[in-house]
């Protein structure tokens, strides 16, 4: 059985390092799973690095969608350019991670093609149709064949939509696969050094939202928040590209970059992420992948966003839906500094081997929708 793995942009890569290495101790019925790179993200810190840390190796294919491009356009590179490897390859199934713009183009495709869809991390929903990641998920989900949940509410999701049954399998999170394999690296080196902190002794920070950066009000808004907050305790912020564009238009890089309790630095590798997660008192987020992370490593993590498709995560693990105004994000912080935040507990099937679970689904064979 031929698998074609894709990815795009930085979140999809630690879903489909663990699903190629269990593909790949299994050569009796899979060959050599195809990875393909549409280089939705172009910068270095945001994608090929990734590929050096997880030990992916080089992806058969980098098909360098446009990055000067609207989200349209985007789009259709992507299908244009993904269609002749479709061709070429003949795969039995091809598989997609997370919500990002190459994971529905890539579907898209396929399905055109009639040849099967499975979509890993199948079944999330924020309810907010406003977002283009949750435009995404509902289409996504809506060709693939097989769907590969995380938890029990992504399956009540798609049963809902009419998902049959048959096609829906709880693995568990393949994300979480990756992180206990890389965790004991990540906490052997000197990222805490380089990056001048002590375990216990700072936050993180992570913005790029649409929502929150492309909106000056909004932005000034949660950076006035930062600054109350790096009164308290120090802040470390790898600051997205898209991030740092906004800053500079609005002029808010210079007010943020000589606040006292403040680091600001370029976005970081798999591995020096992961050690400052695992490190750190508390996470301010607007990610997805990171309200997850935070869970599993039991860190007390504050999502800065009106709503959240792993509610998981808030009903069984250490996150907080906060929302952007910054009297609650202030209060938020403060309350997790002085009493430690939530404790939670790590969701069932997160467990390391969801990458194996999913192998062994395939091992019985395609399910068509």
């Amino acid at each position: 059985m031929k698998v074609l793995l894709v990815a795009g942009a930085r979140p999809n890569f630690p879903k489909i390092a663990p699903i190629a290495a269990a593909l790949r101790r299994s050569p009796d019925l899979f060959a050599p799973p195809v990875v393909v790179h549409t280089g939705q993200h172009y910068d270095y810190q945001l994608s090929e690095i990734f590929f050096e840390e997880l030990e992916l190796g080089p992806p058969q294919y980098h098909l360098q969608a446009r990055a000067d491009a609207g989200p349209v356009r985007q789009l259709a590179d992507i299908m244009d350019k993904f269609d002749p490897v479709l061709v070429d390859e003949e795969p039995d199934l091809v598989l997609v991670v997370g919500d990002v713009s190459s994971t529905v183009a890539c579907s898209l495709s396929a399905a055109t093609r009639q040849i099967p869809v499975g979509h890993v991390e199948a079944g999330l929903r924020s309810g907010d149709r406003t977002m283009p990641e949750e435009i995404n998920r509902v289409a996504v989900d809506a060709v693939a064949d097989m769907l590969f949940t995380h938890c029990a509410e992504a399956d009540q999701h798609l049963q809902a939509e009419q998902v049959p049954s048959r096609c829906i399998f709880r693995i568990g999170n393949v994300m979480i696969d990756t992180l206990r394999q890389f965790l004991p690296k990540a906490q052997a080196s000197d990222a805490l050094a380089r990056h001048g902190v002590t375990a216990g002794e700072f936050g993180l920070v992570t913005l790029h939202r649409p929502s929150n950066v492309d909106d000056a009000q909004t932005l000034d808004g949660i950076l006035s928040a930062l600054l109350e907050i790096a009164a308290q305790i120090e802040l470390v912020f790898p600051v997205h590209p898209r991030t740092r564009q906004r800053l500079d238009s609005f002029g808010f890089t210079q007010k943020l970059a000589s606040a006292p309790g403040v680091t600001l630095c370029n976005p970081l590798g798999y591995i020096d992420m992961l050690a400052l997660q695992a490190a750190a008192r508390v996470v301010l987020v607007d990610s997805g992948g990171i309200q997850e992370e935070t869970t599993a490593l039991g860190v007390p993590c504050m999502t800065l966003r009106p709503n959240t498709e792993r509610r998981v995560t808030i009903d069984e693990g250490t996150n907080t839906l906060v929302g952007t105004t910054p009297a609650d994000i202030v209060t938020t912080a403060t309350d997790i500094l002085e009493h430690g935040g939530k404790a939670g507990r790590i969701p069932e099937l997160w467990d390391g081997k969801a990458s194996d679970r999913l192998v062994d689904v395939l091992r019985n064979g395609i399910v068509r929708r």
